[in-house]
């Protein structure tokens, strides 16, 4: 094993062993707290651009698979883990995270004390990092940091969108299944796997299109329906997308999630903001203000909308119970509405899975 080094853009550093791939990557540094799901998150687009903290401190038990990733390939900028487990075991086991990451080309460091890291993302806030096996001197790998981008204004839908459009069951191998079809139309912003799988089953057939597709080619496909993906980076500088957005609202269904969700919310001329720290993991209470039930759901975003600045016809259906954040939008004269967080879940729990339903229900 060789060293490692992480270094914070306010000059906080930490030491720790190198795993996975060798080199130097830089990005924002954020903290997850699930407990399991690690392969899930390290193949979710909307990590892209960032070093991910797992806050659980024994990563890596159930080692990798095929059947657990969400995009086709390795999205986070670099891993931090508290222990990287070599001595899997899992039957659907296929190898380690240590190769994987490796032949990935992610550098991972181990060994530091995630749940200080962790407190200091929490108090100072989320911030630009980087991991390094060749500059071990930390106020030298700290002036690589500064001069990174910042997560603020930072467009980084372009890298992780499709280049051209894309049948979701050719991805996913899950045709739409019962008694109607429909055809939805979903944009690409970071889209992941397990949401294809779930619109699929609720049956939809879905083509999956770049983010810079325009409403028009969309509006004259035949389409009963718009999905607004989950995806990373700053929404305010997908303009693209919202441009889109804005011209479907009233002329077919929308869905938006996560990343989606906010671009709806920017198209209906609200405003959106940097949380602090922001919300990753899987247990996130969320209250549906229509009939008072929690869901524990999935998040996974840096970004939230500003409920204040919603229009009106427009209401906060979900509130975050930890924060009191806007979870969800619904529009009241047009039909479209959105959730901040991932009813796919893929890590996480099935409690929001019923708003594939009400899509359905919204295109019927």
């Amino acid at each position: 094993m060789s060293d490692a080094i992480l270094v914070l853009e306010d000059g906080q550093s930490f030491n720790g062993r190198a795993f996975g791939a060798r080199g130097t990557t830089l990005g924002e540094v954020v903290f997850n707290t699930g407990m399991s799901g690690y392969q899930e998150v390290l193949t979710d687009p909307s990590y892209h651009g960032q070093i991910v903290t797992m806050t659980y401190p024994h990563i890596g038990n159930y080692g990798v698979n095929a059947a657990d990733v969400e995009s086709s390939r390795v999205r986070v900028a670099g891993f931090v883990v508290r222990e990287a487990v070599r001595a899997y075991s899992n039957h659907r086991a296929t190898g380690s995270i240590h190769a994987y990451l490796d032949a990935a080309g992610i550098v991972g460091i181990e060994g530091i004390d995630t749940r200080r890291l962790t407190r200091h993302i929490r108090t100072a806030g989320a911030m630009r990092a980087g991991i390094s096996t060749e500059v071990l001197e930390p106020e030298a790998l700290r002036m690589q940091v500064l001069e990174s981008p910042d997560m603020n204004g930072l467009n980084l839908v372009d890298p992780v969108t499709t280049p051209a459009p894309y049948r979701g069951a050719d991805v996913v191998g899950v045709s739409a299944a019962g008694d109607r079809v429909f055809k939805v139309a979903a944009y690409d912003f970071g889209i992941k796997f397990n949401i294809l799988r779930q619109l699929g089953s609720h049956g939809c057939d879905v083509t999956v299109f770049p983010a810079s597709t325009p409403a028009s080619e969309v509006l004259g496909g035949g389409f009963d329906g718009v999905f607004l993906s989950n995806g990373p980076g700053d929404p305010a500088a997908v303009k693209a997308g919202i441009e889109a957005t804005r011209g479907l609202l009233g002329k077919v269904p929308v869905f938006g999630i996560c990343l989606g969700h906010q671009i709806l919310a920017l198209a209906l001329g609200a405003k959106t903001y940097k949380l602090k720290f922001g919300h990753r993991g899987i247990n996130q209470p969320v209250l549906r203000k229509r009939d008072g039930r929690v869901e524990v759901t999935s998040h996974n975003h840096g970004f939230a909308v500003d409920a204040a600045s919603l229009p009106g016809g427009v209401e906060v259906s979900h509130v975050n119970l930890n924060d009191d954040t806007c979870e969800g939008l619904r529009c009241g004269d047009i039909p479209a509405f959105s959730v901040q967080y991932h009813p796919e879940a893929a890590p996480g729990p099935h409690d929001a899975r019923y708003l594939f339903d009400d899509f359905v229900e919204l295109m019927s």
